[in-house]
């Protein structure tokens, strides 16, 4: 078994000077951990595997292709591959765990 703590990913997060933690990799997934600050532009660009955010905490809007919507915690969006996608209108410092599959390359 492999367990974490968001408070210490965090904290491992903020020591790397990043803005996204990945700490699980396995054969048909990865796990991280992703940071914005309000007012922050996020800088992503599409990825080239499927997605799935879970906001941990804050406020913001999200874009996916051509659909918006606001997330707050508990909030889940899927992202489809290769799609344009993008958080923006950050209201409250977003912690978001981020999955991919397969694994990001």
């Amino acid at each position: 078994m492999k367990a974490f703590r968001l408070d210490e990913l965090e904290g491992e997060r903020l020591a790397n000077d990043g803005a996204y933690l990945q700490f699980l990799r396995e054969r048909n997934m990865s796990v991280g951990l992703y940071a914005l600050d309000a007012g922050q532009m996020d800088p992503q660009t599409p990825h080239a595997q499927d997605e799935v955010y879970v906001v941990m905490s804050g406020r913001a809007s999200i874009t996916v292709g051509e659909e918006t919507t606001h997330v707050g915690r508990g909030s889940v969006v899927y992202v489809p591959a290769g799609v344009t996608h993008r958080f923006h209108h950050i209201t409250e410092p977003l912690r978001v765990l981020v999955v991919f599959s397969p694994p990001e390359s």
